[in-house]
């Protein structure tokens, strides 16, 4: 996964990413400006946040989670 290292800890992008999701909660499209990442790779990361339990979606928007908030620090 793009996110997440061999390791299981999060990677640049998947830092990124969880770090724009937090001050941006919203859809993919809204979320990868704040990233500075490509839309293509936004998407797949906010999908494997979720399914960590990083960050959670509903009716398309992204927010994190508590567990995501505290990773975060």
């Amino acid at each position: 996964m793009p996110c997440f290292e061999s390791d299981g800890s999060l990677s640049t992008s998947g830092k990124q990413t969880l770090k724009a999701v937090k001050e941006h909660p919203g859809t993919p499209e809204e979320i990868a400006p704040f990233s500075g990442l490509p839309l293509y790779r936004v998407r797949s990361g906010t999908r494997a946040l979720a399914e960590a339990g990083l960050a959670e979606e509903k009716e398309g928007k992204y927010h994190l989670t508590p567990k995501g908030n505290t990773l975060l620090g």
